[in-house]
């Protein structure tokens, strides 16, 4: 039934934008953009509370937002999570243990409209203003970035080279906007003409078209040293995406796994990331 309702909603959707663009483009490029920003879930569920509760630091104001932040303290270098779409703090759960036994100072966040900070809509522009502000407020020596939040993580550290910020990870983070976009286009099922309007408002709102922004390209640019890691098998954010990353990055290793999902919440991924994070 849930399915039955998702197509109806989809070809409704769709059937408005085809019409939309050829009356107001820039009203139907806006329309597909507010739902492809859309969070829908990731707001923290009861279970997920009293972990969270304990480790609350301050809200702090980015761009219209409240950003609500956490922290574990600890006497070694400062960690700055970034969790990726439809997502919270608390996905960080399983690699927060082995962070704190290693004694690692750490940070996080839920982004706008996630968890417990306000907001209806993210993207990757909004998303890198509220890391770049966490980097200057919290002065972190790594960050850890998975899916969409690893795909921000790259962004800012090519928009914004922070010399003190020593190492980056990446766990199953997309790397092209255009695929992403087209995944968009034949989910809805919204023609041609509509993605170039969607591309046209893009262009004029944040300076790049949907085939400009790439974090394999981005890489190239990037001097710190990285870890990537990419389940083959990821359904959501494809494989090839940090093998063009690593090929482009020279400071950066990729780490292949086989059957461990999109998550990788795995020990065997946690220990690796905290072995890349102490070793010198």
């Amino acid at each position: 039934m849930r399915k039955y309702l998702f197509l109806i909603q989809k070809n409704l959707l769709a059937g408005y934008l085809n019409s939309l663009v050829y009356v107001s483009p820039s009203s139907a490029a806006h329309r597909a953009f507010l739902i492809f920003c859309k969070v829908r879930k990731g707001r923290i569920l009861p279970q997920q509370e009293s972990y969270l509760k304990e480790a609350r630091l301050s809200r702090e104001d980015v761009a219209g937002h409240q950003l609500q932040t956490y922290h574990w303290k600890g006497k070694g270098p400062k960690v700055l999570l970034i969790h990726g779409w439809e997502s919270n703090t608390f996905r960080w759960r399983n690699l927060i243990e082995p962070l704190r036994q290693a004694d690692f100072d750490i940070y996080a966040f839920d982004a706008p409209a996630h968890g417990a900070s306000s907001g209806k809509y993210l993207h990757v522009p909004l998303y890198t203003q509220c890391v770049e502000h966490l980097v200057q407020t919290f002065k972190p020596d790594y960050l850890i970035g998975h899916s969409v939040g690893g795909m921000t993580t790259l962004y800012h550290t090519y928009r914004h080279p922070n010399p003190e910020i020593e190492k980056i990870v990446t766990i199953g983070a997309p790397s092209e906007f255009h695929e992403i976009m087209e995944n968009y286009q034949n989910l809805l099922g919204f023609n041609d003409r509509v993605l170039n309007a969607l591309d046209g408002y893009i262009q004029n709102r944040f300076g790049f078209g949907i085939r400009d922004f790439s974090t394999s390209r981005f890489a190239l640019e990037i001097d710190k040293r990285g870890l990537l890691l990419h389940d083959r098998k990821d359904a959501i954010a494809p494989y090839h995406a940090s093998v063009r990353v690593n090929q482009n990055w020279k400071g950066s290793e990729l780490i292949s796994t086989e059957g461990l999902g999109h998550s990788m919440h795995q020990a065997e991924v946690n220990q690796q990331i905290v072995e890349f994070l102490k070793t010198g």
